[in-house]
């Protein structure tokens, strides 16, 4: 009989492969980091803090995370490879331990019109295969519920080699799809004014079509001049029907103009495919505000907004339609599912009701399926995409998490902090971007990078415990048990504005007067309907300046002169200076260095490699023209005016003979929002959401408006920096504004003048008005969740 010999348990010799227990980054140098070098212990919950823009994102996202997908995608053969993103290697000397990376940022979901809750996360697709199998009447496959597949019917003869010879045969096909047929399965039609497409009164020479981008002199206004199928010097009014339906609706048609050939198609159908089938949010301001004025929405009368067919609604499991499922507050339609009881679909229910079940766990239960996805914040969608992951059997992975509390309600992030927690338990990695407090006390293991932001940060201030952390002299530890006091005396509101009988989404019938010259903080649970009530209700008007949380979206090209209007007058004061034409001074325009087209670097494809990026030999980097930086103002030329940070420029365009006041107004308000250390030239796409956050705050500055609504400005935002934002909004509302803030931030709600909260829970729990008053009575009353928690905050401040 043979022993298994066994090690003496007194003195267990670990195995090598035990061994590994840590991720080690060496002279990580992406974006702003400073030869960062650190080392991130693995199976433990990891939390990286410090102020906006210090390099967490660049040191996290940029390069543990990016290195890790970067090997992953090369473990696939060369054909994949050429169908996936080519990352680049980030710029570091040693990345070793990684695991597999799961990212969860907060990039919101794509806003495309046919993308709902329900079909991001399978959910939808799950319930389609149990209506095609279980719904009566049975009406077909689960293509016959979606409403992204239209039914086709076809026939016709095919051509087969058989043997050797060559066959015909008849052949038909049909395809039952669930698409309205009316609306296309987008839930909406779109009805268009004619009278903002063109000028009836006069002849399209005369330049009739007022559409951007369809002058007279332009290629689409050739092409209606010179198609032939109408006279373009009589004025549209005196059109026959049959020009007019040309003109308006003309199916393709092949014809020539001025010797090119090309295809006709009238007007309306031609601009549904160009402007109207986009996600609103992508177009350009101008053709936006023309789509906003042409075009209006209404419910799709056909399928009442399902965006089904009839008979996709007819079939039905226990009396409920799947349109009625997708239209239920996912909480009740969890509890819906689970008391389905069908042998036959028992593995098919059991995955459903373990999504369904995540989205209440993870605190969506208020959602519903038919959601359009592009209405999520970005808490919701960084959330929505965490449900995937929750019930994963995949351990040893690395989670990457982007401010997962973001949107959330301190009651809230209790129940984030657990689930957090259990991924970590379950054996994984979790690496944590986050800036609250509540999140940083969880942590095993912080690591806090400054000291301060862009060029002043970049550096590990400090490694190890939460305790440490206290202890340690860093703008984090000094500020994480900082409490803002409540205001001592409260504004008086100079007017209000009053909201009768909102009821967009989940709010009751709410009747509410929001004072108006003071800080109006609007909270409550996340899904409550704070959101709601405020963009529903308080139309981005004449004299409102809505700042929502839609990202700003910027290529390389861009960066912070292009997107704030800054470098229009940069431009005039040096051509004006040099007696030379504005549009030398763009690098997207005529001074660009025509080697590398104004991008300062060339960028080789190498198809499924990742591509190389060397810096111009001909401008260096500098992106214009040598003969371009001949001309100086003040002494600087274009390419050293924008690698200054903004506090330079604004010292700069201030005085002397570059004094711009148009330009220094502009970098007065960047300085405002604490991003006085950017560089006017830095690419958008290598600022931190925080950084775009407020830069985006600065730009809305300038709209003339008496009243502000902010979306949570706090997001992305480090406690200290919190403080510079309040004093913003103090600056506001001292200069005779009203300030309507969306918020969470306890510092927020304590220093403002009035609080509305909604409540008491979210979807039909909440959606009505538990508090109006002032923070200080509503810290006395502890009447709701907000004021309970807010009570503790204040008290723990002493």
């Amino acid at each position: 009989m043979s022993m298994a010999t066994t090690t003496d348990p007194q003195s267990p010799v670990p195995h090598t492969a035990d061994s590994h227990d840590l991720i080690r980054v060496h002279g990580a140098r992406v974006n702003n980091l400073k030869d960062v070098s650190l080392e991130i212990p693995k199976r433990r919950l990891t939390v990286f803090t410090g102020v906006s823009g210090s390099g967490k994102s660049s040191l996290v996202f940029d390069t543990v995370a990016a290195e890790s997908q970067r090997l992953i995608n090369e473990t696939y053969s060369a054909f994949v490879q050429g169908f996936m993103p080519t990352l680049a290697r980030p710029d570091v000397d040693v990345l070793e331990g990684l695991t597999t990376a799961i990212i969860v940022d907060q990039q919101r979901m794509g806003a495309n019109p046919r993308s709902t809750v329900g079909t991001v996360t399978d959910a939808h697709a799950m319930l389609r295969i149990l209506f095609s199998r279980l719904g009566h009447p049975h009406i077909g496959s689960p293509q016959a519920f979606s409403f992204n597949v239209a039914s086709i019917s076809g026939a016709g003869a095919v051509t087969l080699e058989r043997g050797g010879k060559t066959v015909k045969e008849r052949r038909d096909f049909k395809i039952t799809g669930g698409m309205c047929p009316r609306c296309e399965g987008m839930g909406r039609v779109s009805d268009v004014d004619l009278s903002q497409l063109y000028d009836d009164s006069k002849s399209l020479n005369e330049g009739a079509l007022t559409v951007p981008g369809y002058s007279v002199d332009g290629w689409y206004g050739r092409i209606y001049t010179g198609c032939g199928f109408f006279d373009p010097d009589k004025p549209i009014r005196d059109f026959t029907e049959k020009e007019l339906y040309a003109l308006l609706h003309k199916e393709p048609t092949k014809i020539k103009v001025e010797g090119i050939n090309l295809t006709y198609e009238g007007l309306i159908p031609k601009l549904r495919k160009s402007m109207l089938s986009k996600d609103r949010e992508a177009l350009q301001p101008h053709i936006r505000a023309f789509v906003d004025r042409a075009v209006t929405f209404a419910t799709c009368p056909e399928c009442d907004g399902t965006r089904l067919t009839e008979a996709a609604r007819s079939s039905k499991i226990r009396g409920i339609s799947i349109a009625d499922a997708c239209a239920m507050q996912i909480s009740d339609l969890a509890a819906w599912v689970r008391d389905l009881d069908e042998p036959s679909a028992a593995p098919l229910l059991a995955s459903l009701r373990q999504t369904l079940d995540s989205f209440v766990e993870i605190g969506l239960g208020y959602l519903s399926l038919d959601r359009p996805s592009g209405t999520l914040s970005g808490g919701e969608a960084q959330r929505v995409k965490m449900i995937r992951h929750l019930g994963s059997s995949l351990t040893d992975v690395t989670y990457v998490f982007d401010e997962p509390t973001a949107g959330l309600h301190p009651h809230d992030i209790q129940r984030m902090n657990d689930l957090l927690l259990r991924l970590r338990d379950k054996g994984n990695t979790v690496l944590v971007v986050e800036h609250k407090p509540e999140v940083i006390a969880i942590a095993d293991h912080v690591v806090d990078l400054g000291p301060g932001a862009g060029t002043a940060g970049g550096t590990v201030c400090f490694e190890g415990t939460v305790e440490g952390l206290r202890a340690a002299d860093t703008v984090t530890g000094r500020h994480l048990d900082d409490r803002a006091a409540l205001r001592e005396a409260v504004r008086k509101p100079t007017g209000t504005l009053e909201i009768r009988g909102a009821t967009a989404n989940n709010l009751r019938d709410v009747d509410v007067d929001v004072p108006l010259g003071v800080l109006c903080v609007v909270t409550g649970v996340a899904g409550s309907g704070k959101s709601s009530l405020i963009h529903g209700s308080i139309p981005a008007s004449e004299g409102v300046v809505s700042i929502d949380q839609t990202p700003i979206r910027g290529s390389r090209r861009s960066n912070p002169a292009t997107y704030t209007g800054l470098l229009e007058p940069i431009r005039k004061a040096f051509a004006k200076a040099n007696g030379v034409k504005p549009a030398l001074f763009s690098a997207n325009s005529e001074g660009a260095c025509p080697t590398c087209n104004g991008a300062g670097v060339i960028y080789t494809d190498l198809a499924m490699m990742a591509g190389v990026a060397t810096p111009c030999e001909e401008c260096e980097g500098k992106r214009f023209q040598a003969s371009v930086l001949d001309h100086h103002l003040g002494g600087r030329d274009i390419s050293e005016v924008l690698a200054m940070s903004v506090t330079e420029a604004e010292e700069f365009f201030a005085t002397g003979e570059a004094r711009t006041p148009a330009a220094h107004r502009i970098l007065t308000r960047l300085a405002d929002v604490g991003l006085g250390y950017l560089t006017l030239g830095q690419p958008l796409t290598t600022l931190s959401g925080g950084e775009r956050q407020r830069l985006k705050l600065a730009t809305h500055m300038a709209e003339k408006g008496g009243v502000y609504v902010l979306d949570e400005p706090t997001t992305g935002l480090h406690l200290a920096d919190v403080e510079q934002l309040l004093g913003l909004l103090d600056r506001l509302v001292d200069s005779g504004k009203s300030v309507i803030v969306i918020e969470h931030h306890q510092a927020v709600m304590a220093h403002a003048d009035w609080i509305i909260d909604l409540g008491p829970g979210a979807g039909h729990d909440g959606g009505r008005i538990v508090f109006e008053g002032t923070p200080a009575d509503l810290v006395t009353a502890r009447s709701t969740l907000t004021g309970e928690h807010l009570a503790a905050y204040v008290g723990a401040g002493g």
